[in-house]
């Protein structure tokens, strides 16, 4: 399948994405949502990849309920702590398929074949983003209707369930960025692999599972601080599910760093990133 039948055209060739003010915004949201639907249509190309990517959340939220359990550390229902923690968790999987879809994209020459194009230079980035963000509220619906099924419940209102999904999501949006600059900086689909195996520590190393009363003094130490494990605990209080123990500074403060560390990862690697693609061609 040829480059130009990744994005078909839906009408007259677009002007240049070189105006100011409002038109150049506007040119630059039309190209963003060109490169969306790009991404968008390999899902119903790659069928299969969606499905596992939706199924292996479902398959670790099962296994750490059912096979596993116990909840060391955990104060009430094990089942109420474990599916708000499992859905952060969700949120550092499937970077992996982001990273590899950007090394391909520069491996194959399709993003310098975009770059000669009318377009605004960061709707390839954009439209990368918007299509990962679309898949992740997906994956969240399953992970809810999952959770609903084997007993957990929310406790809160509608707002604050809001609240906890718009927390999940922000935490994706910053991962995501920081995903696409490593993504970048490695360059070739198989240093992306040995780039992804960090994701897992970060995931693991967190309050998602046990709470950190259940670590030594010093792991407990840096679970808390972990981007996830403030989300985690954030979303766990919005639901009015139990939270983990703990009175260190980042435990008591988590509403406050679940908001500002996705912020700050967004601040350091969303300019790294425009940066870095600027820069290809050169």
């Amino acid at each position: 399948m040829s480059l130009a039948q990744d994005v078909k055209p839906t009408g007259a060739v677009p002007a240049p994405a070189t105006g100011t003010g409002v038109s150049g915004l506007r040119w630059a949201v039309v190209d963003s949502w060109t490169m969306t639907r790009r991404e968008l249509a390999h899902w119903a190309r790659q069928p299969v990849q969606v499905v596992v990517g939706l199924a292996f959340p479902v398959m670790m939220l099962l296994m750490f309920s059912y096979l596993i359990g116990g909840g060391r550390g955990v104060d009430g229902e094990f089942t109420e702590y474990l599916v708000p923690g499992m859905l952060t968790m969700t949120m550092a999987f499937g970077l992996e398929a982001t990273m590899l879809a950007v090394t391909q994209d520069l491996g194959k020459g399709v993003v310098d074949r975009f770059r000669t194009m009318p377009m605004a230079s960061g709707a390839i980035l954009v439209g990368r983003s918007v299509a990962d963000m679309l898949q992740s509220v997906v994956g969240l619906g399953v992970m809810i209707a999952v959770g609903w099924v084997i007993g957990w419940r929310w406790h809160g209102g509608f707002a604050a369930f809001l609240g906890a999904v718009g927390l999940l999501l922000l935490l994706r949006f910053a991962m995501l960025w920081a995903g696409i600059h490593l993504a970048m900086v490695a360059g070739r689909p198989e240093l992306v692999q040995a780039v992804q195996i960090l994701v897992w520590p970060v995931a693991f190393l967190s309050n998602a599972i046990a709470s950190p009363a259940s670590m030594p003094s010093w792991l407990g130490a840096v679970v808390e601080w972990n981007p996830m494990s403030a989300t985690a605990t954030a979303v766990r209080g919005l639901f009015g599910n139990p939270v983990a123990a703990g009175d260190s500074w980042a435990a008591t403060h988590a509403e406050l760093l679940a908001v500002a560390w996705p912020c700050v990862l967004v601040a350091v690697f969303f300019p790294l990133a425009v940066r870095r693609f600027r820069g290809l061609s050169r």
